[in-house]
C-alpha cells in the first residue's frame, strides 16, 4: 500500500533518526515528508514501532496516510516536483 508519512519532531537528532528510518521505506518529497509506495501492513507495524520508540510524545508527531491507486491519480503539487514514485524500496 502506498502511504504518505509526514512528521513534527522538534529534536535535531531525534528529526535524523526519524529521517534515516523513513529513508528505507520510500522517497523524501519535503523537508518532513516521505512517501512509501510499498509498505505492506507488517512493514508499516514494524515502521510505526520504530518511529514510536524514537519521538517523544509531548512533543513530537508523526502522520501515517494511506493512499489507493485512484488516489495517487488525483496527487497535485505546485512548484517542483513529480508526480507519486511507485518503485519498490527494500527496507534496511
Amino acid at each position: 500500500m502506498f502511504y504518505l508519512i509526514s512528521f513534527d519532531v522538534s529534536d535535531d537528532r531525534v528529526r535524523y533518526r526519524v529521517v534515516k528510518a523513513l529513508k528505507g521505506c520510500g522517497v523524501r518529497v519535503q523537508k518532513s515528508v516521505f512517501e512509501c509506495p510499498d509498505l505492506t501492513e507488517k512493514r508499516l507495524a514494524k515502521l510505526q514501532t520504530r518511529l514510536a520508540g524514537l519521538i517523544d510524545h509531548l512533543t513530537d508527531s508523526v502522520r501515517y496516510y494511506r493512499l489507493c491507486g485512484n488516489c495517487l491519480q488525483e496527487v497535485e503539487w505546485t512548484g517542483t516536483g513529480e508526480a507519486p514514485e511507485t518503485r519498490v524500496h527494500l527496507v534496511a
